[in-house]
């Protein structure tokens, strides 16, 4: 499959990808009307303060998440996932007809309560919805996949957003609103009824009804990985920093640009091709892989481009609504329109690769309830999002001003969770390697093993090659190296973080080389892929040495797979030996230099001699260096 757009094609997919894009059409048509009606036409239906109103029917949408999320997760891992959509969207029918019946009656505290199911109706929804495309997607798919959802998302806000806008004020507004619900809806069950199916992850659960004690322990799941925790609250923090985003663009088209509600829209609508275009870009950045590399890229966007945007805000004189052209006309406002779809771009690279991950490295018994933990997490984040904002506002901070604390504070939180999980800090130096110096090429990385011990070979050309090939492949690679460059200052985080493992000759340090062949031993029988370089150095000539005894010494205790690798490109490059010391002349061969690393099938333990591995590696090497 060439890209993420050929699922589009697919049955696997697009029939669930059409659904979930109905679902949050409709969630923000039926919102945004009432949040408009509410706002413009409060007095008819209560003495309560418009403002008031507005933030109970936000309260009253997201309270269900907190209340039933947890049952959820339970369903999803019990039940099969594509009948359980049919049913979702069935009852989305009947809660849009209820809203019906809501404007029909012309009953405020109906419509309040339609949209407390809608709420109850996307909790169900959305541990189904993204535990479902693990089952669905190869492992290569994922981003791709979760790209797509997350921008064809995005755009169904907007276009819910603007359309339930747009009808309620319309002559007789709440019958077009009502119909429309309706319409979709139907659509989204008909679309519902193309998922094929995805079989229980654990049929014989027993389900909890109890939400206190269920969602206590939905919570305990994800804590249950580290990593897939650390993930989720790095997902919680992207919709608190989100919602505070989101909720100041009516304060900053009317304080900062002078614009009308035309100019709301228009901030959005940047916001969200933003969002859509950065998960887009996933897929292509990440090699089809999940590449948690790009989340902390993605966090020092999100950090800068707010900075800039605090820093560009103009001041717009009190009580001005210009009109959306005369806005455009100042250079200001397209300074601000270019920061918000950057942060929504970084927003894409930090939340898709995320949602991957807790996919992928989740356990298939529970992962819809790990998933439904994220969601009462990503709740509970947004609801002190609004508390906060609202606190800050009140207290006189201005909306610049609050845009320039969601920056700082989300620099520390960035700094926090990646000290937390080196491994992401880890994976975007490689990432930044291979996209700024280099452009990689791989053939056969799917010949590492998806899951046990292996054993990975490769020519030792450049001082960069471990971190290339950890680039290259799924998996973690603890590499055996030379103790010397082990230190390097340059490359040490990395070759600590990724769990390397310093290596000397008996003659030099025996007792290093006897720690380091128990420690090869420990980190094969614990299922982990240890990463060789048998020449023992790298290259002074661009020849390939003799491969030296130490793997055969590895395989005689564990006799586990052998995968050769090789590396073509690096020699001559600023990192190789060529010419004299790496690393002591200019750039050579220019940035973005193609290199390659080829992988051949795995070589039986037993068949895996020093010669037969050497000739394996030589000639995936072919005649280029």
């Amino acid at each position: 499959m060439s890209s993420q757009f050929g699922l589009m094609r697919q049955r696997r997919f697009a029939p669930f990808f059409l659904t979930q894009f109905f679902g949050a059409f409709n969630d923000n048509l039926f919102k945004n009307a009432l949040v408009v009606l509410i706002t413009f036409d409060a007095a008819r239906y209560t003495t309560l303060a418009p403002g008031v109103l507005v933030n109970l029917a936000a309260g009253i949408f997201i309270l269900p998440f907190f209340l039933f999320s947890a049952t959820a997760g339970q369903l999803a891992d019990k039940y099969e996932k594509s009948h359980l959509m049919r049913l979702i969207k069935l009852m989305e029918i009947g809660v849009m007809g209820l809203g019906a019946a809501a404007y029909a009656l012309d009953s405020l505290w109906l419509l309040l309560a339609t949209l407390f199911f809608m709420g109850l109706q996307s909790s169900i929804f959305g541990p189904v919805k993204y535990a479902i495309l693990p089952q669905h997607l190869a492992e290569t798919e994922l981003v791709g996949g979760n790209a797509l959802v997350e921008s064809g998302t995005f755009v169904a806000i907007l276009l819910g957003t603007i359309a339930g806008g747009v009808m309620i004020a319309l002559s007789g507004g709440a019958v077009w609103v009502s119909s429309a619900a309706l319409v979709v809806a139907l659509a989204g069950y008909l679309a519902s009824r193309g998922i094929p199916d995805a079989p229980a992850a654990d049929p014989g659960l027993r389900v909890s009804w109890n939400p206190i004690t269920e969602t206590w322990r939905t919570i305990g799941f994800t804590r249950g990985n580290r990593t897939v925790f650390l993930s989720i609250l790095g997902i919680s923090w992207f919709w608190f920093y989100g919602a505070l985003f989101l909720s100041q663009f009516p304060g900053y088209a009317r304080d900062a640009l002078g614009g009308d509600e035309h100019a709301v829209t228009l901030l959005l609508a940047v916001f969200s091709v933003g969002i859509g275009v950065g998960s887009l870009l996933c897929e292509k950045l990440s090699g089809k892989h999940v590449e948690i590399g790009l989340v902390p890229f993605g966090a020092i966007g999100l950090t800068v481009f707010a900075l800039d945007l605090w820093w560009a805000s103009p001041a717009a004189a009190p009580g001005v609504n210009l009109p959306i052209g005369t806005v455009l006309a100042e250079p200001a406002t397209w300074r601000a329109l270019a920061d918000l779809v950057m942060i929504g771009v970084f927003g894409g690279f930090f939340i898709v690769p995320l949602y991957a991950l807790i996919q992928s490295r989740s356990e298939a018994s529970h992962r819809s309830r790990i998933i439904a933990g994220n969601n009462i997490l990503n709740a509970l984040f947004m609801v002190v999002a609004a508390l906060l904002g609202a606190g800050l506002l009140a207290a006189g901070v201005s909306i610049a001003q609050l845009i320039l604390i969601t920056a700082v504070l989300n620099a520390a939180v960035a700094i926090y969770i990646f000290t937390l999980v080196p491994e992401f800090l880890l994976r975007f130096l490689v990432w930044m390697l291979v996209h700024t110096v280099y452009r990689l090429e791989v053939e056969g990385d799917d010949h590492v093993p998806e899951a046990g011990p292996a054993l990975v070979v490769a020519n030792h050309v450049s001082f960069v090659d471990a971190l290339v090939i950890m680039a290259a492949c799924r998996r973690p690679i603890r590499f055996v190296m030379d103790h010397r460059i082990f230190r390097w200052p340059i490359l040490s985080f990395a070759f600590r973080t990724s769990g390397a493992i310093p290596i000397a000759s008996a003659k030099e340090d025996p007792a290093m080389m006897a720690r380091a062949f128990a420690q090869v031993a420990e980190a094969l029988d614990a299922g982990e892929v240890v990463g060789l370089f048998p020449e023992g150095q790298i290259t002074a000539d661009g020849e390939l040495a003799p491969f030296r005894p130490g793997v055969a010494r590895i395989l005689e205790r564990n006799p586990v797979p052998v995968v050769p690798m090789a590396l073509r490109g690096l020699w001559g490059s600023f990192f190789s030996r060529k010419d004299g010391k790496a690393m002591t002349k200019p750039l050579r061969r220019g940035i973005f230099n193609r290199i390659a690393l080829v992988a051949g099938a795995p070589v039986p333990a037993g068949a895996a001699t020093p010669e037969a591995l050497q000739a394996r590696v030589a000639a995936l090497r072919g005649e280029s260096r």
